[in-house]
């Protein structure tokens, strides 16, 4: 048995209420397929569309005001997300005849005051944009907008690193009475320290980055971020574009200081993974796709980052 921290993507969830309903029914039938292999898995997911609309509708109800803070809009796209992940899988256990528990934990993410991310937003969220559109947003003072892997463009927002779980011992105890914990959606409620306790800041902080650090913190074996590629590319989009498998830390440095990873897109991902298989001796990584994470867990697929040279 593997303890495996399970980072979705936003694929794995639709890109709204109603077709998140949906989505979330197939997504829930491969992660109990990863519990029925008898492994233990912690589910993280990302919220950016979530997010996006959340903060959208909340600025619309008190009238336009462009204020209202993405820590709460966090929080609730935490809550929402969990519910409908959790109450899909559990219907999927009864589907199985197998019998687990599966609950949410709404977490808080302390990230540092002093974070160069706040002075450069990078973490798109949101719906997608023309130039036109964003240029146009942008110049009437509604935030920063960015293109986001030759996609369109998002608005963006900063990101910065997380350095303590808040929840943690809460969490710990849930995964060693063998429940299936739902935590640090969207990289989680980024919180920065003071004289009085946490204080929610409007940034959103990189779910695969908060996932790496809970399974270093957790102790996992493996680190799955899902995603929409079953393997990693390097020169992508190019006619000499290259799929990889397994790829050790000295290599993915490598295509790091080549620029073959995109910012705000695989990047994060790559350095994620880098940062808990260099924080978990003997520990791996893998980047794929939802509808082959099983196959991948069993190395048959994706792009698998280890130690070594």
């Amino acid at each position: 048995m593997s303890r495996i921290v399970v980072a979705l993507g936003g694929n794995a969830l639709g890109s709204n209420a109603k077709e998140q309903l949906a989505t979330v029914k197939k997504t829930a039938a491969r992660l109990v397929d990863l519990v029925a292999m008898g492994n233990e898995i912690i589910i993280t997911h990302g919220n950016g569309p979530q997010v996006g609309m959340i903060y959208k509708s909340m600025a619309a109800t008190n009238k336009g005001d462009d204020e209202f803070p993405f820590a709460e809009c966090g929080a609730m796209s935490q809550g929402y997300i969990g519910y409908h992940l959790q109450q899909a899988m559990q219907a999927e256990f009864i589907k199985r005849h197998m019998r687990r528990r599966v609950a949410t934990i709404v977490s808080q993410v302390e990230v540092d005051k002093n974070d160069p991310a706040f002075k450069n937003p990078t973490k798109p969220i949101g719906n997608f944009y023309t130039k036109k559109e964003a240029m146009e947003l942008q110049a009437s003072g509604v935030g920063v907008y960015k293109e986001d892997a030759g996609r369109g463009y998002r608005r963006v927002v900063p990101s910065p690193i997380p350095i303590n779980i808040c929840e943690l011992s809460i969490i710990e105890k849930m995964v060693e009475e063998k429940n299936i914990v739902i935590t640090c959606g969207g990289g989680g409620i980024p919180v920065v320290k003071t004289k009085k306790g946490y204080k929610g800041v409007d940034a959103v902080i990189d779910k695969d980055r908060t996932s790496s650090l809970l399974a270093k913190e957790l102790k996992a074996d493996i680190l799955l971020i899902l995603t929409t590629v079953e393997k990693v590319s390097i020169n992508y989009r190019k006619p000499n574009e290259k799929k990889l498998g397994k790829v050790s830390l000295s290599e993915i440095d490598k295509y790091i200081e080549n620029k073959e990873f995109a910012e705000g897109s695989m990047l994060p991902k790559i350095e994620a993974c880098k940062f808990f298989v260099e924080h978990s001796k003997g520990k791996k990584a893998i980047i794929t796709s939802l509808a082959k994470a099983k196959f991948a867990i069993e190395s048959k697929t994706g792009t698998t980052i280890e130690g070594g040279k």
